[in-house]
């Protein structure tokens, strides 16, 4: 098994969902259930707060699900792994 895989229990993001991350990886590839994939980052924004960007990925009926970035509600380290609960999708800037 691949220790930069995280395998989620859904086949969607929502606030709220828990997961755990590998500790050492600031990148790591999400799985969905529908078997869809694809790569994130754990990163800070502006104020130093943690984020989380999902991105891009093409689900299994074909449609494409844009790059999101996430609020993280809570950062936990736990049994050497990274516990990420999910807060609100922060809304993509308008573009020109």
């Amino acid at each position: 098994m691949n220790d930069h895989l995280v395998r989620l229990a859904h086949s969607h993001l929502y606030p709220g969902l828990t997961f755990e991350a590998p500790p050492e990886a600031a990148d790591f590839l999400l799985l969905f259930t529908d078997d869809s994939e694809s790569r994130s980052r754990l990163l800070r924004d502006t104020a130093g707060r943690p984020v989380l960007r999902v991105g891009a990925r093409v689900n299994p009926r074909g449609a494409v699900v844009d790059e999101q970035v996430w609020e993280v509600r809570e950062l936990v380290r736990d049994r050497g792994l990274l516990v990420v609960r999910l807060g609100n999708p922060i809304p993509a800037a308008p573009t020109r």
